[in-house]
């Protein structure tokens, strides 16, 4: 027998005994309040959640940020909110997003247990819009804000390929010197806006 197989061996004779899956048909957390849940778990990732009954709420809170009174290049991908000064349509590609400072984007469902935003590239042109931009302002449906990450997973749907994933805060990093830095690696804020209408 030469060494590998007597590693191989080895390992065979010493592989732990199987052990039953875990009971996924429980009850996963639950909040009596999702919204205000998310709400706080976000702010306490670096983010803001806004609660908004109209796209005319929205636009008065937009005025009041100094991140969208300063933009000087924008993106509104939601009809009647911030109207943008930046077509992604008329881009030919993504580089030219490259000073973009401020992005008005959907999203499509919240998760309450970890404050993630689902969002995809169905109506997007350049899906780099979501982390390229300075500033990033997703606008989710507040009946849409779900308890956990299960109910996340069931919510998902995929009829082909195509660009998804959760953004949870703006950017951020701890690996220099364990010292928490917003806004590394992309968008320097995240808020989320909750449209009840």
């Amino acid at each position: 027998m030469n060494s590998k197989e007597s590693m191989l061996d080895a390992i065979r004779r010493h592989c732990p005994a199987e052990a039953p899956l875990p009971d996924l048909d429980r009850e996963w957390v639950r909040y009596d309040d999702p919204r205000q849940q998310f709400a706080a778990t976000l702010e306490s990732v670096g983010g803001r959640c806004v609660m908004a009954g109209d796209a005319d709420q929205i636009n008065a809170e937009l005025a009041a940020m100094p991140a969208w009174q300063q933009a000087k290049q924008t993106v509104s991908l939601l009809p009647g909110v911030g109207p943008g000064n930046v077509d992604l349509n008329a881009l030919a590609g993504p580089h030219e997003l490259e000073a973009l400072d401020f992005a008005i984007l959907p999203g499509e469902f919240a998760v309450a247990e970890n404050a993630a935003v689902w969002v995809t590239d169905e109506a997007v042109k350049h899906r780099v819009v979501y982390f390229i931009a300075q500033h990033v302002a997703l606008v989710v449906p507040a009946a849409a804000v779900l308890d956990n990450m299960h109910q996340a997973y069931q919510r998902m749907t995929f009829t082909g390929p195509r660009f998804g994933t959760f953004i949870s805060g703006p950017s951020k990093t701890a690996d220099i010197e364990q010292s928490l830095v917003i806004g590394a690696h992309g968008a320097r804020s995240l808020t989320v806006f909750l449209l009840q209408g």
